[in-house]
């Protein structure tokens, strides 16, 4: 598997410094002893690792540690521990995935939320983004049957039958939010012709090491995932932004109700929002920020937002509609294995 590459620990430092993120901080600060915060997080090693080294220097009265697994099955620890919280803040989901543990989550509002934009905040200050996903296609440009892809309906395309993967919508996130949306820009048709060209994986993180290693020539995936890929020097390997339209999803953090270091968690968490904190974890692990003040083409080679077309999509709508949707396209799958 590609590792991502990760950047000195100085460089995390200028961008601290550059930012204002780090500043001096009072001399009674420092004497404070050492409070624990505890990340409940679906984040991969290197966010996980970049958080602690900027938390290092911004917060070092703070010490946080993680707990790594995914969504559901955190927030349903979350859930199981209520009585007694042992976690403080849960980083990250989809308001979609969220929105049904809701009463497990203190609402805050942060000094950090002016420079997020409201679309992407959580109802009632419940959650915010603390990063926005795009739906992508990885494209490995040595396996395309022709010519690149540009659209979603280019993949409809007979010449790409068993050329595309995607996670399984049932259990990936990632998979149900651009299935979804893709029945938006194509239709019902469209979504059942794509079924007859796509080839789905129990695994999501198969999806793009199988496009990078050459055994699928697009895979359907979020950009946070597929940039390592061109980041890590894979000539072969680009990313299409669909001409005809993609879905942006908020990817949500929010505090734990009666957290067990709720001074902390507070602290953490305004960490997280910080101009400081979404930059370095851009150059680190390629996350788009969620704030208004960062212009990610100054520092990877990914679009503006404004260059992209985007469609809007209403994640309330989509949860509602998670189980008919889930047996739609279950029968389009079902469909194009028998044909």
């Amino acid at each position: 598997m590609l590792e991502l590459p990760s950047l000195h620990r100085r460089r995390i430092l200028q961008l601290l410094a550059a930012s204002g993120s780090i500043s001096a901080l009072p001399a009674v600060a420092l004497a404070q002893r050492t409070e624990q915060v505890v990340l409940y997080t679906t984040l991969n090693s290197q966010s996980v690792e970049t958080a602690n080294d900027v938390a290092r220097q911004a917060l070092p009265h703070i010490k946080p540690s993680a707990v790594v697994g995914g969504s559901s099955q955190l927030l349903k620890r979350i859930e199981a521990e209520a009585a007694q919280p042992r976690g403080d803040v849960f980083w990250t989901s989809s308001a979609n995935v969220m929105h049904g543990y809701r009463t497990l989550f203190e609402a805050y509002r942060s000094p950090e939320a002016a420079a997020i934009p409201a679309a992407l905040h959580g109802p009632d200050d419940l959650w915010m983004a603390a990063n926005l996903h795009i739906v992508v296609a990885m494209v490995n440009a040595r396996h395309l049957p022709g010519a690149a892809p540009a659209t979603w309906a280019d993949l409809t395309d007979r010449r790409f039958k068993g050329k595309v993967i995607i996670g399984d919508p049932g259990n990936s996130s990632t998979a149900f939010t651009a299935l979804w949306g893709i029945e938006r820009v194509l239709g019902a048709d469209g979504l059942k012709a794509l079924a007859q060209n796509i080839v789905v994986s129990s695994s999501a993180s198969h999806v793009v090491r199988s496009v990078g290693q050459g055994e699928y020539a697009v895979g359907i995936t979020f950009e946070s995932t597929a940039y390592p890929y061109v980041a890590g020097g894979q000539k072969e390997i680009g990313i299409m932004y669909p001409q005809d339209g993609t879905f942006t999803v908020a990817d949500n953090m929010a505090l734990v109700k009666n957290a067990p270091n709720k001074d902390a968690a507070r602290r953490m968490y305004d960490l997280l929002l910080s101009r400081g904190m979404q930059l370095a974890l851009l150059q680190n692990a390629y996350r788009r920020p969620s704030r208004n003040d960062i212009d990610v083409s100054k520092h990877l080679d990914m679009p503006p937002l404004a260059d992209i077309k985007i469609v809007p999509v209403d994640e309330t709508e989509a949860a509602s509609d998670r189980d008919a949707f889930l047996t739609r396209w279950r029968a389009h799958v079902a469909a194009a294995r028998s044909s």
